[in-house]
């Protein structure tokens, strides 16, 4: 980014729309008093923050039922590890609010 906090604007991204829409768009950015490219582009970054959280959170979510599974095998050291947990948690005081 350069230094007066601007960003670059180096690529041009040209599409079709119906005319009615760009109009409507258009008079909705004029009347927040925004530009319509800064909306535009504000849009764009905003879906592709959502879709890297969507990857993120299945990949997450898949690493997790990866784990699961192995916690389930009772040859595993995932299996292990979750029995010495439960034991530590049935010794402590307030292990019946934590385990259903």
């Amino acid at each position: 980014m350069p230094i007066n906090g601007q960003q670059s604007r180096d690529a041009t991204f040209n599409f079709r729309l119906d005319p009615a829409l760009k109009e409507a768009f258009t008079e909705a950015a004029e009347a927040d008093r925004q530009p319509a490219a800064e909306l535009l582009r504000r849009f764009m970054r905003s879906y592709v923050e959502q879709k890297r959280r969507d990857a993120f959170e299945s990949e997450a979510r898949r690493q997790s039922l990866a784990i699961a599974a192995r916690a389930r095998d009772p040859g595993s050291d995932e299996h292990a590890a979750v029995g010495e947990l439960d034991a530590e948690l049935d010794r402590d005081a307030f292990s019946t609010g934590w385990k259903a």
